[in-house]
């Protein structure tokens, strides 16, 4: 079956009693992307994982994961690999000898073993008890586990959680080798820096609600954008705020720089009010929202 969008989710919800943990949730996710997924803390994320893999009923509405409807998980789970709350390995064996054991009750080869210790980092520590890991060695075994069934479509629920700085690159950088090779990655973090870095896409929640799904370029497009202004001589930066001003701008002052709230093409307009004005500028920057401060914005501020 040929298929261009790897996870659709029409109308999605799940309640527990009175509860709405995931509401009416609609969104795609393309084949062969890396699709980001947020939301504050108990905003549906991991229930929203879990109903995609069949571990949970959805109250109503519909998915499909790589064409086959969710509640038919047997038609698609041996294309998908998952890591969802933290890996769970038997910590007296070696990174091997649990990826061995994972393969033989999956009923997939074990000659993949030492190849997924080597694509995700381990190469070298595949015989050291997983008791000896590191945080980030855990997590990265537990990448390798997901990727036992050579997945078309990855789902990973806080991969970094707990890693230092060089423990995310690392994982950046595999899931940007995985994308590159056909793997679809559907990825929740708080680090959203990080999934600014690797992602396309993005789909965030907030209360159980979808309230983005799409290209991230798009979303940070639709966000006020502002241009850093600074003149040359600080001593024109109040004459330079009159200006602006008047031709109908807002300005905001903080540090001797100008905050203009305008598009990026604006860039040559006040340029040219600041020379027919006879002030020399020493810098005009484009600035568009992070994702992070998109996300707070729309989230009201939570984490």
């Amino acid at each position: 079956m040929v298929h261009e969008i790897a996870i659709t989710v029409s109308n999605l919800t799940k309640k527990y009693d009175e509860q709405v943990a995931v509401s009416n949730a609609t969104f795609e996710v393309p084949l062969g992307a890396i699709c980001g997924f947020v939301g504050p803390n108990g905003s549906g994320k991991t229930t929203t994982i879990r109903m995609l893999l069949g571990l949970i009923k959805p109250t109503f509405g519909s998915a499909t994961v790589l064409g086959h409807e969710i509640d038919r998980p047997e038609k698609y789970l041996s294309q998908v690999g998952a890591m969802i709350e933290g890996p769970a390995f038997y910590p007296a064996l070696s990174g091997e000898e649990n990826l061995h054991v994972l393969a033989t009750l999956g009923g997939f080869p074990g000659s993949r073993v030492k190849e997924l210790i080597d694509t995700v980092g381990l190469t070298g520590r595949g015989n050291s008890k997983f008791k000896n890991y590191s945080l980030g060695m855990k997590q990265r075994l537990g990448i390798a586990a997901a990727l036992l069934p050579n997945p078309q479509l990855l789902i990973l629920d806080e991969p970094t959680n707990g890693l230092d700085p060089a423990g995310i690159h690392e994982i950046r950088t595999l899931l940007r080798e995985l994308a590159e090779n056909g793997t679809t990655v559907f990825v929740s973090s708080h680090l959203l820096s990080e999934l600014e870095m690797i992602s396309e896409y993005l789909v965030m929640l907030r209360e159980g609600n979808v309230i983005f799904s799409g290209l991230i370029s798009d979303l940070l497009e639709a966000q006020q954008s502002q241009i850093l202004v600074k003149p040359e001589f600080e001593t024109d930066s109040d004459r330079l705020v009159a200006v602006i001003r008047s031709a109908g701008h807002t300005v905001e002052v903080k540090d001797g720089l100008l905050y203009v709230l305008v598009p990026e093409h604006f860039s040559s307009e006040i340029n040219r009010l600041a020379f027919a004005a006879g002030i020399t500028l020493q810098s005009l920057t484009p600035m568009l929202p992070t994702l992070e401060e998109t996300f707070f914005d729309m989230t009201g501020g939570q984490a």
